[in-house]
């Protein structure tokens, strides 16, 4: 489906190059002289690359349709993490940078949403929020109570998140996977 380039918003996929490039940020520029035009930061869904590109209200560009399958993360094996297709039982080996920092998050069992291009796999989303626990929390400094700082916690998983003052060691809290934020204190 062809659309103009200043139609672009921020989590559309679409084609431009030869490549499969997800829109991340968007910024509509009207300069004084000359038209206006989309300034796009996109992001390739195969390599990574990130690339910057203005685009004119009359050049159309070819938006992506991505298939959505239903898996479940099995196990990491080596550079590969290996997932489970929840209708057919096969399974898929992807390589561990293909989720980037969210990789760390991943606790087996958990279901996920993958994302295919011909087949292809080109993104796996992982659930907004998880459960994880603080196993090392620095001490409260005193009299740092007066305004709402927040100390560094190590989870379970190894990732370095930001906490309130009150939350220590053995604690379960609820965190954004792909902001890696404290959210809350789990139930």
């Amino acid at each position: 489906m062809k659309i103009s380039g200043v139609d672009i918003r921020p989590g559309n996929i679409i084609e431009y190059e030869g490549g499969i490039w997800r829109a991340v940020k968007i910024q509509h520029t009207q300069p004084g002289k000359g038209g206006a035009y989309m300034q796009v930061e996109l992001k390739n869904l195969r390599d990574g690359r990130k690339n910057n590109v203005r685009f004119r209200s009359a050049e159309t560009v070819e938006r992506v349709r991505l298939d959505t399958k239903d898996f479940q993360f099995l196990f990491a094996e080596g550079d590969g993490l290996v997932f489970m297709d929840k209708e057919t039982y096969e399974q898929v080996t992807l390589p561990r940078d293909l989720l980037g920092d969210a990789a760390a998050f991943l606790q087996d069992g958990m279901d996920v949403v993958m994302e295919l291009h011909d087949e292809e796999p080109i993104s796996v989303q992982l659930p907004d929020t998880i459960e994880a626990t603080i196993v090392e929390a620095d001490a409260v400094v005193k009299g740092q109570t007066a305004s709402s700082s927040y100390k560094p916690a190590i989870l379970d998983n190894g990732v370095r998140v930001m906490v309130p003052p009150h939350i220590a060691a053995g604690v379960r809290i609820v965190v954004d996977v792909y902001e890696q934020t404290y959210v809350r204190r789990a139930d």
